[in-house]
């Protein structure tokens, strides 16, 4: 099963300031979605949190 990027807003912890990124849909060792991707300006993985799919 391929996951197709879409773009998230997540905040980058290295340059500290609200992000948007594109990103794919992983599901954590504890269950919880998250999308990964890198910050566009400084190349940093970043991780958001998502909700229950519906």
């Amino acid at each position: 099963m391929v996951q197709a990027t879409k773009t998230y807003t997540g905040y980058c912890v290295k340059c500290r300031e609200k992000r948007d990124f594109e990103g794919t849909v992983v599901v954590s060792d504890s269950g919880r979605r998250m999308a990964k991707g890198t910050c566009p300006v400084c190349g940093t993985k970043m991780n958001r949190i998502l909700g229950k799919e519906s």
